[in-house]
């Protein structure tokens, strides 16, 4: 757990998004978490950002960044891991997605 003086919601706070960018087919952003929030979570038994029992980095469910505290509009998926920063995860979602499905899921 955080220290007395950190807690989990000023990490969740510290969460940084980049802006959006794009090529032909998808747009995306990455998702900065204060480090100290994915060293709480790899020093538990068990870490969400890590395939069991390695230190191999694994994708995130939508239900899973979500619930550490990710906050963004429909439709982006993790995608992409990178074992040098894995406190930023690579999110992308189909390009003009609200324009083709508004509020809802496709």
């Amino acid at each position: 757990m955080p220290s007395d003086d950190v807690t989990y919601q000023d990490l969740v706070d510290r969460i940084s998004y980049s802006d959006r960018y794009s090529d032909d087919e998808y747009e995306y952003r990455h998702v900065q978490l204060p480090r100290q929030m994915l060293k709480l979570s790899a020093s538990t038994e068990s870490s969400i950002f890590f395939e069991p029992d390695s230190n191999v980095l694994r994708l995130l469910t939508e239900d899973e960044w979500r619930g550490i505290g990710i906050t963004q509009s429909l439709g982006w998926e993790h995608y992409e891991t990178h074992a040098p920063e894995p406190h930023i995860l690579l999110f992308r979602r189909e390009k003009d997605y609200q324009k083709k499905y508004g509020n809802g899921m496709r």
